[in-house]
């Protein structure tokens, strides 16, 4: 296909549609600058959830389980409570049943497109988010930061670039996901007890799962943990925040960090590469029998900011004024 970047009209959204190689995507950049459709147009895989029934008003209702959704300060806050360095910040209790804050509120906004355009056989689009006391949500979380989204589209596939930069006189805290929606099953004419998962999980980290935030402490893996390793791991069951550190795979001939989503029947996959930023993932699948999984890669262990551990171990980090932080991931086909 041609290389291309440019503003197409998806379900009355203004959107902005990359085109590369075997690959197309599409981005709406007032949804949360999510990708809400990723395709192979070559092999026929559709990459992420999508459903062509669904109104842009039906995604922004739960914008977790649709496309590629960025989230900043991912999954539980044990009570809406983030501890910084030098500050303490009270979210919303937004999952009444566990009493927790869940998943944040960047994937809800409006992104600004800054960039877009086609180079050196690259399609990008360049979404950015200025987060002030213009926001609703500042009255509980009185810092600024600017969150900028970079999707870039070639050959090579999809390319998924996330830029945090403090504006505020406070430390920021830094926690970053996506919630992976994976299409299930990817490949047309498939069969999703034919989709098998393979991440290369180092340690189990265990939830309290009355409330669904980790213990603090981490497990050796059982038989169970390791088909995720050996990629057996079926996506037709119910599988509900298996959260792990990361480990290394060998992926033609070179070390791969990420998670690899084999349909059986086609042999056609799915990889999502991480850099080194995303040190965990957690899988959930909404109990797998909803056509989609998500794989989820985090940079910081869920409630990081609240842990009583060491950085090393949580991933949590912060920033000084005026400092950024970037983390990138990329996905690609194959068969």
């Amino acid at each position: 296909m041609q290389t291309k970047a440019e503003y197409i009209d998806f379900k009355g959204a203004k959107a902005v549609e990359l085109t590369a190689g075997d690959y197309r995507a599409i981005v709406v950049p007032g949804l949360g600058s999510n990708v809400v459709r990723f395709r192979d147009e070559k092999r026929d895989i559709e990459v992420f959830r999508y459903d062509n029934s669904m109104s842009i008003a039906d995604m922004m209702n739960s914008t977790e389980v649709w496309g590629l959704p960025t989230l900043y300060l991912p999954n539980r806050l044990d009570r809406g409570m983030l501890r910084t360095s030098d500050a303490l910040y009270r979210f919303p209790v937004n999952e009444t049943l566990f009493d927790n804050h869940i998943h944040g509120f960047v994937q809800k906004r409006a992104y600004t497109v800054k960039d877009m355009g086609t180079k050196g056989g690259t399609a990008f689009v360049e979404n950015e988010y200025i987060y002030d006391e213009q926001d609703f949500f500042y009255s509980c979380f009185p810092v600024k930061f600017t969150i900028t989204v970079r999707i870039e589209v070639s050959s090579k596939g999809l390319s998924h670039i996330v830029t945090l930069k403090n504006n505020c006189d406070r430390q920021l805290p830094v926690s970053f996901a996506t919630h992976t929606t994976i299409n299930a099953p990817f490949v047309a004419g498939g069969k999703q007890e034919d989709v098998r998962l393979q991440i290369p999980v180092a340690e189990n980290i265990p939830f309290n799962k009355k409330r669904w935030l980790p213990t603090g402490k981490r497990k050796a893996l059982s038989d169970y943990d390791r088909g995720y390793i050996r990629g057996t791991c079926p996506v037709l069951k119910d599988i509900c925040n298996d959260m792990y550190s990361l480990g290394e795979l060998t992926v033609d001939g070179k070390k791969f960090r990420g998670a690899v989503m084999t349909d059986l029947s086609s042999g056609k996959q799915i990889f999502n590469e991480v850099d080194e930023n995303y040190r965990f993932f957690i899988i959930w699948n909404d109990q797998g029998f909803n056509g989609y999984f998500c794989p989820e890669p985090m940079t910081a262990q869920v409630n990081a900011p609240n842990l009583d551990m060491d950085r090393a171990l949580s991933g949590y980090e912060e920033l000084a004024p005026g400092k950024s932080y970037t983390c990138v991931q990329r996905f690609y086909t194959k068969g």
